[in-house]
């Protein structure tokens, strides 16, 4: 399993023990889109792009989360496991 799938999938873990859904998120015919949209038990959601370690996202990637951005949302790139701590944190104080 390549190093972006075990973040994503421990991500994934870790923010479901919060009592969140965080979704695999595909939208057919718009790509760029994040990876995980993470539904929280508080009424709030936000977007997660997962990386492999030291990877950035494509410029595509980075218009989509500028949209989302502009809307309103919080969009995080993960590529490591610390980050994906962290970020869970920062959520969980929101």
């Amino acid at each position: 399993m390549a190093e972006e799938q075990k973040i994503e999938m421990k991500f994934k873990e870790l923010a479901e023990l919060r009592g969140w859904k965080a979704l695999k998120l595909v939208c057919p015919g718009y790509n760029g889109m994040p990876d995980r949209i993470v539904l929280k038990d508080n009424g709030q959601v936000f977007f997660a792009e997962m990386k492999a370690p030291g990877e950035e996202p494509r410029p595509l990637q980075k218009i989509r989360a500028a949209m989302l951005r502009s809307l309103g949302h919080r969009v995080y790139t993960i590529d490591s496991m610390d980050r994906a701590r962290d970020v869970l944190r920062i959520e969980e104080q929101l």
